[in-house]
């Protein structure tokens, strides 16, 4: 038998863990915090006594994901819009008086004549300021429904007064190069 002389057991040899290494699962979660993994689910045979209920269907979020702001787009559309509105109320007066804008054309291009196209000038003058309104409108509109819906909206504007400008050259065009005295110039 052995005496109280005896000692004990030697210590284990090997070097303290370090990292994790040597640690149980218990000792890792402490360490890190985490709950224990639940217990596993019983046997099928211990829930022959517990009603069966079909599974609750996953509960889906009650909101969307917010889109990130755009504050620059916001603010620079807003300013070409601002500006496409400036640009129109300067440009619409101009316009239903044609007769006199082309009178000054016709002067800073050279043609030392006097507009005589004047009936289709106030016809097409007043065509190209309700397109230049109604271009600026439909702009505006659209810009605003893209901002609101926090979508990049910087290039409607420009697209807009892209397309209100090829318009309103187009209706401008129409009594220029009717008036004998433009096409007489620019014919030599």
């Amino acid at each position: 038998m052995g005496s109280a002389a005896e000692p004990g057991p030697a210590p284990e040899e090997r070097p303290r863990p370090a990292y994790g290494e040597y640690a149980t699962p218990e000792e890792q979660r402490a360490a890190i915090r985490l709950p224990l993994p639940e217990a596993p689910a019983p046997p099928a045979a211990s829930l022959s006594s517990v009603p069966h209920h079909a599974p609750l269907p996953v509960p889906r979020p009650t909101t969307t994901a917010a889109r990130p702001t755009r504050r620059a787009d916001r603010i620079i559309t807003l300013a070409l819009v601002v500006y496409g509105f400036i640009t129109v109320l300067s440009a619409v007066p101009q316009l239903w008086h044609f007769n006199e804008f082309a009178q000054t054309w016709m002067t800073l291009a050279g043609i030392d004549a006097t507009f005589t196209n004047t009936a289709a000038g106030d016809l097409w003058g007043r065509i190209g300021a309700a397109v230049f309104a109604i271009g600026w409108l439909i702009t505006a509109l659209l810009s605003w429904r893209s901002v609101i819906r926090g979508r990049l909206s910087w290039w409607i504007p420009l697209v807009g007064a892209i397309a209100s400008f090829v318009l309103v050259s187009v209706c401008l065009t129409v009594p220029l190069l009717g008036d004998p005295a433009v096409v007489a110039h620019f014919g030599r």
